[in-house]
């Protein structure tokens, strides 16, 4: 079994976003990047499928500039077998990302495809959907817990009423929850040996995908600040601000 795992380079968690002054997107120039934190799961039960004997393979994919070559070689460096970085520049929407996707997935032919739910950057939560969509794939996504059968996947859902268990048959597309797993952290010597891995680069025009965004950007804003807060000296009080001045009961 072949598993291909898809990995998004963005914005660290940790980091502060900031706005442009023009409004016409966050800073990225200088802000430290990493993998999106869904997709350090996907990448993590990959591996672990890999070390119970369940996989031969696991295949590290990335789209975006030549930066993006990092977030490969972190998968590498916690048990990724190879990566491949598909070259495309400035904004690539998720419609493009899968049809990308399918080029690599039609020249790889994996049983399997990873990823996480949704990237942190843009929340669209449609990647992985579309990617199935594409390929005709059954797809299990927001998933917490995954059994691997003969030729099918047990899959357990994060949903709003609770937890939902789904059976897919094989080939198919799963999207990782954060409540997967708990990613390992790359050892120096797993790092060191990452860099000899191959990863092999190709383009996205290469595969006769065009990347043009169909939806435009006109402005980007930070949300109103929240008006502080004020104390109220009796239960009599804060219910008559309730009632006469927020309007909520």
């Amino acid at each position: 079994m072949k598993i291909l795992v898809a990995v998004k380079r963005v914005i660290d968690y940790n980091v502060q976003i900031r706005v442009k002054e023009d409004g016409s997107g966050v800073v990225t120039d200088n802000v430290k990047m990493s993998t999106n934190p869904p997709d350090d799961n996907a990448i993590e039960e990959a591996v672990k499928i890999k070390e119970a004997g369940k996989a031969s393979e696991v295949v590290a994919v990335s789209v975006g500039e030549e930066k993006a070559q990092e977030t490969v070689r972190k998968a590498l460096a916690v048990g990724a077998d190879r990566g491949i970085l598909v070259k495309a520049d400035g904004v690539i929407e998720p419609l493009a990302v899968s049809k990308i996707l399918q080029k690599v997935v039609e020249k790889e032919k994996p049983d399997l495809v990873f990823m996480g739910k949704q990237a942190i950057d843009d929340d669209c939560n449609q990647t992985g959907q579309m990617l199935a969509a594409l390929l005709n794939w059954p797809q299990a996504t927001f998933a917490s817990k995954i059994e691997v059968k003969d030729k099918s996947l047990e899959v357990t859902r994060e949903i709003d009423e609770g937890l939902e268990t789904i059976e897919v048959n094989v080939p198919a597309i799963v999207t990782c929850d954060l409540r997967l797993n708990e990613p390992r952290y790359a050892s120096l010597p797993n790092i060191m040996k990452a860099k000899k891995k191959p990863i092999e680069q190709i383009t996205a025009s290469d595969l006769g995908v065009d990347t043009k965004p169909r939806v435009e950007q006109i402005k980007v804003e930070e949300p109103p600040k929240r008006k502080a807060g004020i104390k109220v000296a009796s239960v009599e009080e804060l219910v008559q601000k309730l009632k006469n001045e927020a309007k909520v009961i």
